[in-house]
């Protein structure tokens, strides 16, 4: 009679915890699927009423709070997100920080316009929004006070650095790096590559290596952490005739194969974890 017993106090407690179910995704464990627990605080902001709703639809993709939690975002951090894009983790982070820590948004200098303009029609919410200039390449700029972070962070925006004619990549991993504190963490998310697939996809795909990745962030002076497969998705094979933005939400082919796409669903994304070491 014991070993019913104990599987029936291990499965409550399960329950009483709000544990995901133990099942595994396919290409994946099921302990990395669920991720880490996430904090009252943060899942408040999670729910906050400043999310619009085409936002948290696409919870089930970008994972949120688990991926903070993996990051060890802590409610008292101050916390740099590069190239905040439209705002979507913004509207998460900035109301999570707003009462005891710092949120600095660092668009690229093209971006900082439309930005300013987005957190400025909700002044009640992202007031406290510093707003810094990321990458700084030439002077004006505006950058994060050196050893200022305890935590960087970047979604999708890795492939990015490293596209064009001018990639800039390695400027970009050394100026994270000095915007930490000694033991603050780099958190990045990004579209990610098999291994086995030519490098040179790297450039125009939006997908890159994992090892591309941790080679960046450790020539910059980076330790690795640890990696989550929180935001993976096995459907994703990474080959597709317009790379990463033929998934949605781009649909670069527009109605072709619409369907086909949709039920792939979003990328397959690494997930980062890296520490400034303390001298």
């Amino acid at each position: 009679m014991r070993k019913p017993i104990l599987l029936t106090a291990l499965s409550l407690g399960l329950l009483a915890a709000g544990a995901a179910p133990l099942i595994a995704q396919r290409g994946k464990p099921a302990a990395a699927a669920r991720g880490p627990a996430v904090p009252a605080q943060l899942a408040a902001a999670l729910k906050a009423p400043n999310r619009t709703p085409a936002n948290l639809a696409r919870d089930r993709y970008r994972n949120p709070g688990p991926t903070l939690a993996f990051f060890g975002v802590r409610p008292t951090d101050t916390v740099v997100e590069l190239w905040p894009g439209g705002g979507w983790y913004t509207e998460i982070l900035a109301p999570y920080l707003a009462s005891r820590g710092t949120y600095y948004a660092a668009p690229p200098a093209r971006g900082i316009e439309n930005f300013q303009k987005f957190i400025a029609a909700k002044p009640d919410i992202y007031g406290k929004v510093k707003v810094a200039t990321f990458p700084v390449l030439a002077q004006g700029g505006t950058p994060v006070p050196p050893g200022s972070a305890d935590v960087v962070l970047t979604f999708r925006n890795v492939h990015n650095w490293m596209m064009g004619d001018q990639p800039f990549a390695e400027q970009a991993f050394s100026q994270a790096y000095a915007m930490l504190k000694p033991g603050g963490t780099l958190g990045i998310v990004d579209h990610r590559l098999p291994e086995r697939a030519d490098t040179a996809r790297e450039k125009s795909s939006g997908y890159l290596k994992t090892s591309t990745v941790r080679r960046l962030a450790e020539g910059a002076g980076f330790r690795f952490v640890s990696a989550s497969e929180i935001n993976a998705n096995p459907k994703d094979t990474a080959d597709w005739p317009q790379g990463v933005w033929t998934l949605p939400p781009t649909y670069r082919l527009k109605d072709q194969d619409r369907a086909k796409y949709a039920a792939i669903g979003e990328s397959d994304r690494m997930t980062l974890k890296f520490v400034k070491p303390r001298r």
